[in-house]
């Protein structure tokens, strides 16, 4: 994969300390570490209500020392912000041709040397949806690495990393236990989330 914010020496240092500071300034709490066994491993990115997701996210990557990747709409990677967007750790995604998406990802988890968490928003848009799409699921099953159930929650100022989660082939229960967790958390625009249907 590319090097990332993440993966550049003394600016990853020199990011992480002021992350840290804004976090705790402005009130928010993270919480969780990352278990050694998912050093490897796929994010659910949630709730995802709002573009200042983004950079909460990555100050909390950072926080917790996390090596994050992240997958955004293929429009954000365009000229003139297309190298900063992939240095953030972004990976453009052309929703209209995304046949392929969950076998590469996979791959690309599976060849990297080290540690990688793949970061994916469930709802697939910032924009209200019923509908949780099971990309990250799949990306998962295949690779045969662990769900990390990631959140956000601004109602009570506080993200982190909770429970690892195992696919078990059975997508439809395994989609209920993972909504089942997200459904106490508000994001940004919290009436833009809702965790009853999926894809």
């Amino acid at each position: 994969m590319h090097r990332t914010i993440f993966t550049t020496p003394v600016v990853n240092t020199l990011l992480r300390g002021c992350s840290i500071a804004f976090l705790k300034l402005t009130g928010w709490r993270v919480e969780g570490t990352l278990p050694p066994e998912a050093s490897k491993s796929v994010f659910i990115a949630a709730p995802h209500t709002s573009n200042w997701d983004l950079p909460y996210t990555l100050m909390v990557a950072f926080a917790l020392r996390l090596t994050p990747y992240w997958m955004g709409k293929h429009s954000l990677f365009k000229a003139p912000f297309g190298g900063v967007m992939r240095w953030l750790g972004g990976i453009a995604v052309n929703r209209e041709q995304a046949s392929n998406l969950v076998a590469a990802s996979a791959q690309a988890i599976v060849q990297a040397d080290g540690a990688l968490q793949l970061i994916v928003p469930p709802e697939g848009t910032r924009s209200k949806t019923r509908h949780w799409k099971t990309g990250f699921y799949h990306i998962a099953q295949t690779a045969r690495v662990p769900i990390v159930m990631a959140y956000m929650d601004y109602a009570h100022k506080r993200s982190g990393i909770g429970p690892l989660f195992q696919p078990t082939g059975d997508v439809e229960a395994d989609m209920t236990a993972i909504k089942a967790f997200y459904a106490p958390f508000k994001g940004k625009n919290a009436a833009q989330f809702e965790t009853d249907r999926l894809d």
